[in-house]
């Protein structure tokens, strides 16, 4: 009896069944199906390649995309595609180098050119030799605090080029040529706009103008145009007004400052002086009035900056120092000590040196007669002699109480002929008038400046505000 012995997990009492074979049509279909299979699967792009594609390039070859029609794609497997990742990166177009190096820089107190160069690794001989450029390198050996300089270096370091800025508008440009450096120098004219303000006196000149938007350098320019005709310390009331129309200097829409004061009126106790700038064929600028009148006296009605009158002319005063009834022909105008004196006047020196009770003092000869007088000086101004020519504004002393005098002030006097006269109140002569050469034009000026004025200042005042 033969003994069936049946292996674990084996199924009992099951029949194999033999394989049944297929037809070969069938085997035909089902091979094509595979292939088919197959084929899809390998055109379906790799994981890593994918996400290439969707990451985007890292850096643009100029190679690759000029061979972007071949039919042969650079990510594709293939025996005739053997490109590696280091060829890919040499294939890279090179980062371009600058063929220039600017540096700025800003000079500093205690910078000099030779230290400059060095700070930027330029010899000695380079500065020296952009030093000695003819005419212009004088001025890098001046160099001040705030100025810049640009220095322009080729790649191996060398200067080829600096621009020393002085401002905003001047600029000098040295430029390699050979072994040597030429020289540019390059004045930018800024575009003038002009804009107007309008004020009205409450305390002050100064306060009134602050608050009209005038600088201080304006605020002082109108009160030397109309110094003569007003004394600002004691003529001003409350109610006076003033007009201004002025330059304002651009550059390239940059505002860089304030020009000078183009035409003003100022009314006073109810009188109402205009002022026209008129620059004439010699380009000389004065203010004139309306009709042709030089603005500018041929005297200053004050020649110093004081802070009060300290004695008026007075032919009944009492002498402060002997207690007795003397004239005072003069005005004393109170001032710091070694505050300067100007000369009121164009004249000629008639006597500098010390005399009596007026200490040090200065004698001035002016034309038609008149001689002006300033005692009590502390200093006479050094190298002044008598016959030596001074204009009027020219500092000729300072300030002190030397001789008989309690304080330091300006003993100031004027003579017409021998004749002690105010210098408060006397009538001074002006200056030239508009010339009849230059009358036409001038009138010409007149009309479109005063038209301007007034239409500024009754836009302003119905405004209650400064148009600029």
């Amino acid at each position: 009896m033969t003994r069936v012995v049946r292996k674990r997990g084996a199924t009992p009492n099951k029949r194999r069944r033999p394989l049944t074979k297929l037809p070969g049509k069938h085997l035909l279909m089902a091979s094509g199906a595979i292939v088919a299979v197959l084929g899809i699967v390998s055109l379906l792009p790799a994981p890593e390649v994918e996400a290439k594609r969707n990451a985007g390039p890292d850096i643009v070859d100029e190679q690759s995309e000029s061979s972007s029609t071949s039919s042969q794609k650079p990510h594709e497997s293939s025996p005739f595609n053997e490109t590696s990742t280091e060829k890919s990166v040499a294939a890279i177009v090179p980062e371009k180098v600058p063929a220039e190096i600017i540096h700025k820089v800003t000079v500093k107190p205690g910078d000099s050119l030779s230290l400059l160069f060095n700070r930027k690794n330029l010899s000695p001989t380079t500065a020296y030799k952009i030093a000695q450029t003819p005419k212009w390198g004088k001025a890098l050996t001046r160099i001040q605090p705030r100025e810049t300089l640009v220095f322009t270096l080729n790649q191996s370091g060398e200067l080829i080029q600096l621009r020393y800025s002085l401002s905003k508008l001047e600029s000098i440009v040295f430029t390699v040529k050979g072994d040597k450096f030429t020289a540019r120098h390059i004045l930018r004219e800024p575009q003038t706009r002009l804009a107007y303000s309008t004020g009205t006196i409450e305390n002050s000149l100064f306060l009134a103008s602050q608050k009209a938007g005038l600088t201080n350098r304006l605020t002082m320019e109108l009160a030397s145009i109309f110094g003569w005709d007003i004394d600002f310390v004691q003529d001003i009331r409350e109610g006076d007004h003033f007009t201004v129309m002025y330059e304002e200097k651009f550059l390239d829409d940059e505002k860089l400052g304030n020009g000078s004061i183009v035409a003003a009126t100022f009314t006073n106790q109810g009188k109402t002086f205009t002022a026209i700038r008129y620059t004439d064929s010699n380009n000389v600028s004065n203010y004139y009035t309306p009709d042709g009148k030089s603005m500018k006296k041929a005297f200053l009605r004050t020649p110093v900056e004081f802070t009060r009158i300290s004695s008026r002319f007075d032919p009944g005063r009492l002498h402060p120092i002997f207690k007795t009834k003397r004239p005072h022909r003069a005005v004393d105008y109170a001032a710091p000590m070694n505050t300067p004196i100007k000369a009121s006047g164009d004249g000629k020196v008639k006597f500098a040196g010390w005399q009596n009770g007026y200490g040090n003092v200065v004698y001035l000869q002016h034309p038609n007669n008149i001689v002006t007088v300033y005692a009590h000086q502390n200093r006479i101004r050094k190298g002044l002699k008598v016959g030596q020519r001074v204009s009027q504004g020219q500092v000729i002393g300072y300030v002190g109480q030397t001789g008989w005098a309690t304080g330091p002030h300006l003993h100031y006097e004027f003579r017409v002929n021998g004749v002690h006269r105010n210098p408060m109140t006397v009538k001074l002569p002006n200056s030239a008038p508009i010339s009849n050469k230059e009358m036409v034009h001038f009138k010409q000026q007149v009309k479109t400046s005063v038209a301007r004025l007034e239409k500024a200042s009754g836009t302003m005042l119905a405004k209650g505000e400064n148009t600029q």
